[in-house]
């Protein structure tokens, strides 16, 4: 569990993923990326604000090749967004954005 801006309480699973994605903010955000060890940058929360679009529209997280398009095509990477992504966020895309992000755990996909 951790706090958002108001002070309230926002459940996590065991593995730190929010339970409920709707209690996700920037404040929490950064409780998050402070736990994975993370600074965070204007991409980070880009590509944050992209997966947060992608849930509202879809309610499922978004695979990691559509931010790595999303990395390609918007914010100019090209063929260096997969790497990128990586760089991001070094323990991988569901270990640290999906969790950051505020997704709950896709538990179809692997941790990497």
């Amino acid at each position: 569990m951790i706090a958002d801006k108001e002070g309230y309480t926002v459940t996590t699973d065991e593995e730190g993923y929010l339970v409920d994605p709707a209690h996700w903010d920037e404040h929490v955000a950064q409780q998050l990326a402070w736990q994975e060890q993370l600074e965070l940058n204007d991409e980070h929360w880009q590509v944050f604000r992209f997966m947060r679009a992608y849930y509202a529209e879809h309610q499922i997280a978004p695979d990691a090749r559509f931010t790595i398009r999303f990395l390609a095509d918007q914010l100019g990477y090209g063929r260096k967004a997969q790497n990128h992504l990586f760089k991001l966020f070094p323990y991988g895309y569901v270990k640290q954005a999906c969790k950051i992000a505020g997704m709950k755990r896709p538990r179809a996909w692997s941790t990497g």
